[in-house]
């Protein structure tokens, strides 16, 4: 799909977080955001834990790159509880793979475990020189893959799971419909994880992101802002500085190609987006859908100010800068959206699990 093709459309259904009570929740920090979701799906909550308590399940998440995957699975693992699931990133998985098998070879646990389970067109050892030999672009099979997948999971125990970056590709598709027999996952319910979000929003994420370079933190100057903001005469711009305990008052710095925006990943994004569009119309697996953002004319209606992403400027100079916040508004196909804060989404992200495994 063309990245000039996609147009955002949300559907409302499983939205709405406002309510009558007017309290408002802090959602930058864990307690804040405790008492948020008690507040908003306190039941939907409890009857989830009870569910995984004795069932657990295979979710694929499914989005264009820099979405939010990460962000609101982790988020959704922090409130139901880390003891009834993990997630699985693929990505890691084939690093930690390439690693091991360049430092221990033939000897390494994971050829012996790929000796045993993996099953292929490519023999054993052309299959292990791809994964030495791997590029961006992927020249893994599919299959090799899934049992490095596997291993993970096999360590992982009996959990329910999230796979972040499978299937990547729109020829994987399909064994994703197969996935939990080919892993011998205990016959569990599957789903597929569809994150949609106006391309503008991926656009300021990129263009704004900021990172130290001595600890990596990551963070935004325009959409999420350390809490040291300085000016810099020379070039007449705001910069942040690196705010983390563990680390030294650093300056932040742009990524090399950051200024290009959504054109630095464009072949990655419009893959991505395929991808989506593809499960979104697969028969005989359940999905949910996440959405980022909602229509200004009638956000208000669905949720509260402080559930919406603020982007940010900057006035004044030296010790007396301040930071300015306003929502955060984007247009796509001449509709303006409002972006939503984690919370909210993984709200819609609870509420459809409680709605696929029936537990109303």
């Amino acid at each position: 799909m063309r990245l000039e093709d996609y147009k955002y459309k949300v559907d409302y259904k499983w939205l709405k977080t406002k309510d009558d009570s007017k309290k408002e929740f802090d959602l930058i920090s864990p307690a804040g955001r405790r008492l948020y979701f008690n507040s908003k799906i306190g039941k939907e909550l409890s009857a989830l834990r009870e569910y995984l308590k004795n069932n657990t399940f295979i979710g694929y998440l499914l989005a264009p790159k820099m979405a939010g995957k990460g962000t609101y699975s982790k988020m959704l693992r922090e409130i139901v509880g880390p003891e009834y699931f993990e997630i699985v990133s693929v990505g890691d998985a084939v690093r930690a793979a390439h690693k091991e098998f360049l430092e221990q070879g033939k000897n390494s646990d994971l050829y012996a475990y790929a000796k045993e389970n993996y099953r292929g067109m490519m023999g054993l050892d052309e299959a292990f020189d791809s994964l030495v030999n791997r590029t961006q672009k992927g020249l893994m099979p599919t299959e090799f893959i899934l049992t490095i997948v596997k291993r993970e999971i096999d360590r992982i125990g009996h959990k329910s799971i999230f796979i972040d970056g499978f299937p990547r590709k729109v020829d994987q598709v399909s064994y994703s419909l197969y996935f939990r027999d080919l892993i011998n996952y205990r016959g569990d319910p599957d789903l597929f994880v569809l994150i949609s979000l106006p391309l503008e929003v991926i656009d300021a994420r990129i263009r704004g992101r900021r990172v130290c370079p001595k600890c990596k933190t990551p963070t935004n100057i325009r959409l999420l802002p350390t809490s040291i903001v300085r000016f810099d005469e020379e070039t007449q711009d705001y910069y942040l500085v690196c705010d983390n305990p563990n680390c030294e008052p650093t300056r932040l710095v742009e990524k090399e190609g950051d200024d290009k925006g959504i054109e630095l990943i464009r072949e990655r994004l419009e893959n991505d987006l395929e991808l989506v569009n593809m499960a979104r119309n697969m028969y005989g697996i359940s999905r949910i859908e996440l959405f980022n953002s909602l229509e200004v004319d009638v956000g208000y209606k669905y949720v509260d100010d402080y559930e919406i992403t603020k982007e940010y400027s900057y006035e004044g100079r030296g010790d007396d800068i301040v930071t300015v916040p306003k929502p955060f508004e984007i247009e796509d196909h001449g509709v303006k959206y409002f972006s939503l804060l984690p919370p909210p989404v993984v709200v819609q992200f609870v509420r459809q699990l409680v709605d696929v495994f029936n537990l109303t």
